[in-house]
């Protein structure tokens, strides 16, 4: 079973119906200890880094997605949720997030049309079971304004390319996180949260 993470933000039940699609059953948790009887953890992501974090905080959804990991079950973040794994977001003030990758999260600049908006080609840094049988340069749909920049290098799974280079895939261990939406990516998209619940079924 796969929980999606329900902090009162967030696309949950079309990240829910992508997995059912692929055949793989997930229920939408409104509490922190529903986390512990699932097998893997999607944390989906609409709207701002601080109000995440606080959403998250509120409902003790954030201690329990670091138990989550340290207990090796499979996670992943998308969009939002991918950027609150790291040291701290930049959006209307600091605020600090989960800390699981160093690094910050930080506004685009310059003469770019923002958000970030549309489709994009994903360039893979090296292989990982997230994307197990998609071609590297892909495109995948996005919508964000702000941007990860991390030291962190070796956890890096993919890049794009929107005015600057930036992460839009971490990789570590058990940890995953993207910052385009699968579910709103077509076929590829449904192929990566297949690939997920492939990689929840062999744990």
């Amino acid at each position: 079973m796969i929980a999606i993470i329900d902090y009162g933000m967030g696309n949950l039940r079309s990240v829910q119906k992508g997995l059912e699609r692929a055949g793989y059953p997930a229920v939408i948790a409104t509490a922190p200890e529903e986390l512990e009887a699932a097998r893997g953890v999607i944390l989906p992501g609409v709207g701002s880094f601080g109000d995440t974090m606080t959403n998250l905080r509120g409902k003790g959804f954030d201690l329990a997605i670091r138990r989550v990991i340290e207990q090796g079950k499979p996670f992943l973040g998308i969009c939002v949720g991918l950027q609150v794994l790291f040291d701290y977001g930049e959006e209307m003030g600091r605020h600090e997030g989960l800390g699981i990758f160093p690094g910050r999260v930080r506004r685009f600049t310059g003469d770019l049309k923002i958000p970030h908006m549309g489709w994009n080609r994903v360039m893979l840094k090296r292989e990982n079971p997230l994307f197990d049988g998609i071609p590297d340069r892909s495109y995948f749909y996005f919508v964000h304004s702000y941007y990860a920049e991390t030291p962190a290098q070796d956890a890096v799974g993919g890049t794009t390319i929107y005015g600057v280079e930036f992460p839009c895939m971490m990789v570590r261990n058990n940890v995953f996180g993207v910052q385009f939406h699968p579910e709103k990516s077509s076929t590829l998209g449904l192929q990566v949260l297949a690939n997920f619940g492939k990689l929840v079924a062999s744990c």
